[in-house]
């Protein structure tokens, strides 16, 4: 993690994405929220959107995605709310989308992904989780460096969770190949992965004034649980101690995301993984389900994900 005080802000768990960006001018600014069409991504966007960006919705549903953004467009009147199709699973999907993308880019926020899906591969072998939570936004964040570094201190965000804290990246076995499938242990290996992204991504591009920053929203009921019965909710929520984190509106679970992509406090700020709109401490084992594992900001463990990933992609 990147050396420096731990960040506080006025916020809480409580807070909106509204209230975050209140007062922040975006105008000139150009963003892209990967699945932006629903959940906290639309609510991310909105908030952008709402500060004056032009925010490019990153969907694999077009429809989906149109009507989302003439909800948002007719929200805040902001008219440069465009929508592009985007399969994170998919290199071929990410690599034309980043090779049709022009101009700078401020703001990339890497938001979409599946949760505890039943056992999936892609058409290249890879685990479903990890291809689609890690793999496809490490590749999208590549594609679009050169935009990136033109904006000038622009900003990633990471959208991780606290299931992050059932697994670290399995190396030896990273698509499950040799070990029984657990749909949490892929789920926690790929949320690892999007905090290890910005520890080693903020340091690889910091020369080019991007910065990378992780996450937790929050608990928040979206089509994201939608491999998840009740019943399983119920236990995820008990296992985190306390009963578990109190459920967030999306307007909520997008806050954090929208603090990390604007907060002038995070000017420069790379490497480190916020919650409820401050930065995390570390977990305390057999506490609570906050903060951050110390494996997710490893930064040896960071080093040898990029490579690999960068290996799996290039191959």
């Amino acid at each position: 993690m990147t050396d420096g005080a731990r960040i506080t802000t006025p916020f809480d768990q409580q807070s909106t994405a509204a209230e975050v960006v209140d007062g922040i001018s975006l105008s000139g600014k150009r963003a892209i929220v990967t699945g932006g069409g629903s959940g906290i991504g639309v609510e991310t966007a909105r908030a952008l959107a709402g500060a004056g960006a032009e925010v490019t919705l990153a969907v694999r549903a077009a429809q989906a995605g149109e009507e989302a953004a003439r909800d948002i467009t007719a929200s805040t009147g902001n008219q440069q709310v465009r929508v592009a199709l985007l399969d994170l699973a998919d290199p071929a999907s990410v690599a034309a989308f980043s090779a049709a993308w022009y101009g700078p880019l401020h703001i990339l926020v890497n938001n979409a992904g599946v949760m505890a899906a039943p056992e999936t591969r892609t058409a290249r072998g890879w685990e479903l989780q990890f291809a689609t939570n890690h793999l496809g936004h490490f590749g999208l964040a590549r594609g679009l460096r050169t935009a990136l570094a033109t904006a000038g201190g622009a900003r990633i965000v990471s959208v991780s969770s606290s299931a992050h804290l059932q697994s670290p990246v399995v190396f030896e076995d990273i698509h499950f190949e040799r070990r029984a499938y657990d749909p949490w242990l892929a789920y926690g290996q790929s949320k690892t992965a999007n905090v290890l992204f910005g520890v080693e991504g903020s340091k690889r591009w910091a020369s080019d004034g991007i910065t990378v920053n992780a996450l937790m929203p929050g608990a928040i009921r979206t089509n994201l649980q939608r491999h998840i019965t009740q019943e399983e909710l119920d236990a995820a929520r008990a296992r985190a101690g306390g009963g578990g984190p109190q459920w967030k509106t999306p307007e909520q679970g997008a806050a954090t995301s929208v603090l990390v992509a604007t907060s002038p406090l995070l000017e420069g700020v790379g490497g480190r993984y916020f919650e409820d709109c401050e930065e995390a401490a570390p977990h305390v084992e057999g506490g609570p389900r906050r903060g951050y594992a110390p494996y997710a900001v490893d930064p040896e463990a960071a080093a040898r994900l990029w490579q690999v990933s960068a290996d799996m992609l290039d191959g």
